[in-house]
């Protein structure tokens, strides 16, 4: 597959390439001059399974700031540079485990080469980053207009310019909101260069179709055995991408662990709140380090062989609630003892 074919790239303590797991990032919506907000939104990320944050750096202050940043959080931080080289010189000075920049708007090739050469001097790997909204206007005359195969070939020239530099410490990421392009652009890429790729649809929009869109996306381009990092862009709290990307990576067979909740859709025989119970029992379950499957029922009737496929379940209806193991009923309570018990059998969990 092509990501055993990527180059190995260290980014702080982690390494993402060269067959490494795929690893998810997320993005800080705080304002990195705010030290204590952004540490305890990271933390916040961390503590769900982010293992690489991203931070913008737009200002001097910000730039000191990552410094601050640095000493309280405990996973690799890139700093996210638009148009000011001296960003990203200030960024990686002040501890940065990478820069993503754009070279195309960053400026004159002496103000690329002085980027270069610091990243250089620390071996501090460099996302080249190219959106299919900041195509150059040569390649949308050459495409017709926005075209994977002008996404990509943006891409490859900012990657040969810091190549000619005389750096291949790099990550190499393109992005398009529009899924299917996107999906093409990295099947296209992935034959050109041996460079780690960053996987995300771009401005996927909010919780909802954020993630169908992000889902799709990635499940194309993953399946395909392309990608190193993944990002699920959502309009809302970042903590809710990292949730949303551990379930692709888990569903596309990509990463084991975690609880995987299973509930089944209602109808006129439920006689339970299942919607508030299966998303209580979401929120409860992903503490539990476990690799297990739960099945959320709202029927008695049927719910036992319904979880048959799930190592435990609990299903309800008109006041009664059963605790299931693979379909077989363990235990009748009332209904309102159901999420206690779940939690009690997984905190004893010994299978």
């Amino acid at each position: 597959m092509y990501r055993d074919h990527t180059k190995a790239v260290r980014i702080g303590d982690r390494v993402i390439g060269g067959g490494n797991p795929i690893l998810i990032q997320s993005m800080t919506n705080t304002r990195t001059e705010d030290v204590t907000a952004t540490v305890e939104q990271i933390r916040r990320l961390t503590e769900a399974g982010c293992e690489i944050v991203r931070c913008t750096v737009p200002t001097e202050e910000a730039a000191r700031a990552i410094g601050e940043i640095k000493k309280q959080i405990t996973i690799p931080l890139v700093a996210d540079i638009h148009f000011d080289y001296r960003m990203a010189i200030a960024a990686m000075e002040n501890g940065a485990d990478k820069i993503r920049i754009n070279p195309g708007n960053i400026g004159s090739m002496e103000r690329i080469r002085a980027v270069v050469d610091t990243a250089k001097e620390r071996d501090i790997p460099i996302r080249v980053g190219v959106n299919s909204g900041s195509l150059e206007k040569e390649l949308l005359e050459k495409y017709g207009g926005v075209t994977a195969e002008g996404i990509v070939e943006s891409a490859l020239d900012k990657v040969r310019i810091i190549e000619e530099l005389g750096y291949d410490n790099l990550v190499v990421s393109i992005k398009s909101s529009d899924v299917l392009m996107c999906a093409k652009a990295h099947e296209l890429i992935a034959d050109k260069t041996d460079h780690p790729l960053h996987v995300g649809i771009t401005e996927a929009g909010t919780l909802f179709s954020g993630n169908i869109k992000s889902a799709v996306g990635l499940g194309i381009i993953l399946s395909k055995g392309i990608g190193d990092t993944i990002r699920v862009s959502l309009t809302g709290d970042p903590v809710e991408e990292i949730k949303s990307a551990k379930l692709i990576l888990r569903t596309l067979g990509l990463r084991k662990g975690g609880v995987e909740v299973v509930s089944c859709p209602t109808c006129g025989r439920t006689k339970i709140d299942l919607i508030g119970l299966a998303n209580q029992v979401e929120t409860m379950v992903s503490g539990f380090p476990l690799d297990i499957k739960v099945a959320v029922m709202g029927c008695v009737v049927n719910g036992p062989g319904e979880a048959r496929e799930a190592d435990i379940g609990i299903a309800g209806g008109d006041g009664i609630g059963l605790l299931i193991r693979h379909g077989e009923v363990v235990k009748k309570l009332p209904e309102g003892e159901l999420l206690d018990a779940l939690r009690y059998e997984l905190e004893n969990w010994n299978e």
